[in-house]
């Protein structure tokens, strides 16, 4: 099968999303010679432009593409081409309104902005599978084609009657009977039971509470829907160039899609990623996202998108300082990525994003954001032939899961501020501060690979997942799990005792008698350290290790991490530091270690193949400690045991020992 290397062979693929159909035809051959003077060897094209190339139903006006194709091809700069379906054009809506998504509350979701299609909609897919059949018989032996880009940023959600009967289909596919649906959404609860299919539909707005169950496995629905999209369009483009590889582009950490499921049917694992540039942890964020889909990817991917100043959707939306760009786009380098991307080339000057940033900003040339795009792809063409596919090693896994995810979130749960995605950054945040090469993983892979493992928390784990574990621990690894987690089994059915036996007894929980979740404002003081957002009344069995108590409130003197043998569990959210010691003592006691040992605080080292990358995250000069003779990639020079990192600075080393 095509692969990431198929496309980038050997470089680092530089560039991002190019809308030349926004641009007069004059402007594109400026456009490609400032992209020769930045080192872009590669452009998004399509992803937006169904109306110019499908002006009116069946018409096709593909002369502007050919030419453009033509144009970067001359000048060696390949073709990422997208399938421009994320954005139907007005008149699709007009004539076919059935096409339009529907909300929970019955009304319909119009045309004027982008993602406005019914993914359960024949004809949005019928019209979808139609240009995308004639895109690629158009283009398949075009030289500059290199990878296929399909849809973009999948995330539409769908509430319709097409939606409703489609969402009956799987239903029947899953469950078979209505009794076993019924038994599996616990619809005794309220008199919620089905008597016949017809009868269910979509969780809409409802006058109280949804059923949770359902609601699960609507979403479960919804990610399937949309990859029903995605596999349609990828299958015609792979019938035409069995040789491009695909791929469509994550949005980070999205609930919308089980990437898991999804990344299965890619051959390039893509993402979208925007740090807050005044998020202290930008830096963390985008180590974890990075972490995440290079786990997905189980190698290399590609950094699809990623802003090269200022975005334009949050309340307040400030450029990155002069050299965060930089080192947040070498940090994804660091960690697995073989393409740097933005969007977009050009700033647009029009429309609904002309306030979000682009490699060539409105300053134009002379502008910081082009001087700085200059000096990035000048540098990721100097490493690219040293670090292009070579992996990243891990010794811990974070696992993650879209079912624990989904069913955690429902209404009526004991804490509405338990917010899993934050909870899963809190502790990368301990492993990333601590200097450990870290992976994602689900709760059923093979673990064995890794001495330890840690779940931040799964509120939903199978039976599967469950034994899986089980065994891990029995087979020599070591696990750490945080709070309220195997709670609930596939169907958000309450394990007997409020968390599985399997694992109560792998802990060393005699008993689980009540949650206790805790107020924004709150903490409870524990031998040590503080716990925040939660808290638990547990009983120690006879055979377990008490790690810490709590010391105050209800819950005084009773377990707040317990160990039982190898088997860690956390039924709080300790402070930064204190789950950072936790986790640190844990690590270490498998025998693993950081990168690199003594760092200084910011700065993050992260070995990718036989390179290491060093990467400041802070503004004041450091000197950090390289102990040996280094080749710095970045600027040609020897480094002999130190080295000196400026503000945001950065440095690729390969060491130059005999």
């Amino acid at each position: 099968m095509p692969s990431l290397r198929d496309a980038v062979r050997g470089r680092i693929l530089f560039g991002g999303d190019y809308n030349p159909e926004q641009w007069p035809e004059e402007v594109w051959g400026d456009d490609v010679r400032l992209m020769k003077e930045a080192g872009v060897n590669s452009v998004t094209l399509g992803v937006f432009s169904w109306a110019k190339i499908e002006p009116r139903p069946g018409a096709r006006e593909f002369g502007w593409l050919d030419r453009l194709m033509d144009l970067m091809h001359g000048h060696g700069i390949g073709v990422v081409l997208a399938t421009p379906t994320a954005s139907p054009p007005p008149w699709m809506g007009a004539r076919h309104p059935e096409t339009l998504p529907g909300a929970e509350d019955g009304s319909i979701i119009w045309y004027g902005s982008r993602q406005q299609f019914c993914p359960s909609s024949p004809v949005y897919r019928r019209y979808a599978a139609a240009l995308t059949e004639d895109l690629a018989a158009r283009y398949a032996g075009h030289p500059a084609l290199t990878m296929w880009h399909i849809n973009n940023e999948y995330c539409t959600h769908c509430w319709c009657d097409e939606t409703a009967a489609h969402f009956r289909r799987w239903l029947r596919e899953r469950y078979g009977t209505l009794d076993a649906l019924n038994e599996a959404w616990g619809t005794a609860f309220w008199s919620q039971r089905y008597d016949t299919w017809t009868e269910i539909l979509p969780p809409r707005k409802a006058q109280y509470m949804k059923n949770p169950a359902q609601v699960l496995d609507f979403k479960r629905f919804t990610s399937d829907a949309l990859l029903e999209c995605y596999t349609a369009e990828r299958d015609i483009v792979a019938r035409h160039t069995p040789d491009i590889p695909v791929t469509t582009n994550f949005m980070p950490l999205w609930s919308g899609q089980d990437a898991w499921a999804w990344s299965a049917e890619e051959d390039v694992v893509s993402v979208d990623i925007y740090p807050d540039p005044r998020d202290p942890w930008g830096g963390q964020y985008n180590a974890m996202i990075a972490d995440m889909t290079r786990s997905q990817a189980a190698g290399p991917w590609a950094l699809m998108e990623q802003a090269a100043g200022s975005v334009n959707w949050r309340p307040v939306n400030q450029p990155k300082p002069e050299g965060l760009n930089r080192l947040w786009s070498l940090q994804s380098v660091a960690r697995g990525a073989d393409a740097v991307c933005y969007f977009q080339w050009r700033q647009s000057r029009q429309g609904a994003e002309k306030f979000h940033s682009g490699m060539l900003g409105h300053a134009g040339e002379h502008g910081r954001a082009f001087r700085e795009t200059r000096r990035l792809g000048a540098e990721l063409a100097a490493i690219g032939p040293a670090v292009s596919g070579a992996g990243v090693d891990a010794g811990v896994a974070v696992l993650h899961d879209w079912d624990a995810w989904w069913a955690g979130a429902q209404e009526g749960r004991p804490s509405a501020l338990l917010d899993y995605a934050e909870v899963i950054r809190h502790w990368h945040r301990a492993l990333w501060e601590n200097g450990t090469a870290t992976d994602f993983a689900r709760p059923d892979a093979d673990l064995g690979r890794y001495p330890v493992v840690v779940v931040p928390h799964l509120y939903l784990l199978d039976d599967a997942a469950i034994d899986n574990l089980v065994a891990y621990v029995r087979g020599g690894g070591r696990l750490v799990c945080g709070f309220f987690s195997g709670v609930a089994d596939r169907d958000d059915r309450i394990r007997p005792g409020g968390m599985d036996a399997r694992l109560r007894e792998l802990f060393g929980i005699g008993v689980l008698h009540e949650w206790w979740p805790l107020e924004a404002d709150e903490a409870v003081e524990c031998d040590g350290f503080r716990g925040t957002l939660w808290s638990e009344e547990l009983e120690a069995a006879e055979d377990a290790e008490v790690l810490a108590t709590y010391r105050d409130g209800e819950l005084a003197g009773l377990p707040a991490v317990l160990r039982k043998g190898r088997a860690t569990y956390v039924s709080t959210l300790p402070e930064p530091a204190a789950l950072r010691s936790l986790l640190g003592d844990v690590v270490r006691e498998a025998g693993l270690g950081p990168v690199l040992a003594g760092l200084p605080e910011g700065v993050e080292a992260v070995r990718r193949g036989d390179l290491l990358f060093l990467l400041h995250h802070r503004r004041e000069m450091v000197t950090v400690a390289v102990p040996g003779a280094h080749e710095d990639l970045l600027t040609g020079r020897t480094v002999v045991d130190r080295i000196a990192l400026g503000r945001y600075g950065a440095a690729v080393l390969r060491s130059t020992a005999p």
